[in-house]
């Protein structure tokens, strides 16, 4: 406890609302099965110390489950992989070196999650990816993005093809890897993420029974453009479903907040 009183009251309310959101947004993966032992990341800027791509960002230390993350475990990087709030914990090198790209690189991008979930490795080692044969993919395909696999991700050099695949697109499979979903806000990434993972999951089981009944490309179009319709405010994209599952994690274990 004295370690999350000692880091509370070294940084701002923002931050520290930050660390409590990012946290959260661990155990939420953990409970849903998207961990990956000690492996994989969800990062967030930093509110107010982003400006001109030199901010910094929240990313989880390299050793603990997400399980075990909580506020004050988070570490605070800044783009060139410089520790700010003091951390012991190291931070593993393939998640640095993709996340601050793309931090660095789009002003407009504040989360990025990058998982390994079976699905979603599943469906980035298929040829044709993910294809329009369920009503989460209707939503997913025209946004999604594909990567070339170019092995573990600690190459710099690897960066400008990275931006060159994604484009103007904020969801990536990295093929033969997995997914990379990105937001302008933690909870948008969320959400994004698990209509990714629902549609990769229905996909999986799909081609297993048989020839898919694939949606045409007028009624996607129709598709994306009422799925507002369906959604509470599209303004804050994902709190409500991201706010369901903090209050089911907080009936499981609080010490997320920590």
């Amino acid at each position: 406890m004295a370690t999350a009183i000692n880091i509370q009251s070294s940084c701002s309310e923002d931050e520290w609302k930050a660390r409590q959101r990012l946290a959260a947004c661990y155990r939420i993966f953990a409970y849903l099965g998207w961990d990956e032992m000690i492996f994989n990341h969800v990062t967030l800027k930093v509110p107010g110390e982003c400006a001109d791509g030199n901010g910094a960002f929240l990313i989880n230390p390299y050793g603990l489950h997400f399980s075990e993350v909580t506020a004050s475990t988070l570490v605070k990087i800044d783009i060139d992989g410089n520790t700010l709030d003091g951390s012991t914990y190291p931070v593993n090198k393939a998640g640095f070196t993709q996340h601050s790209l793309f931090h660095r690189e789009l002003p407009d991008v504040h989360a990025i999650i990058h998982t390994h979930t079976t699905a979603t490795m599943a469906v980035a080692s298929l040829e044709g990816g993910l294809q329009p044969v369920n009503f989460y993919a209707a939503a997913i395909v025209p946004r999604l993005a594909y990567h070339k696999f170019e092995g573990v991700t600690v190459h710099e050099d690897e960066g400008p093809r990275f931006l060159a695949s994604l484009g103007k697109k904020r969801m990536m499979l990295l093929e033969n890897h997995g997914p990379v979903v990105m937001g302008k806000t933690l909870e948008e990434a969320f959400l994004n993420h698990w209509v990714l993972q629902r549609a990769c999951e229905i996909q999986m089981q799909t081609l297993s029974m048989g020839k898919p009944v694939v949606i045409g490309e007028e009624v996607i179009k129709k598709h994306l453009a009422n799925l507002s319709q369906a959604s509470i405010d599209p303004a804050i994209q994902g709190v409500p479903e991201f706010d369901a599952m903090v209050r089911l994690i907080d009936r499981e274990d609080k010490s997320w907040r920590e």
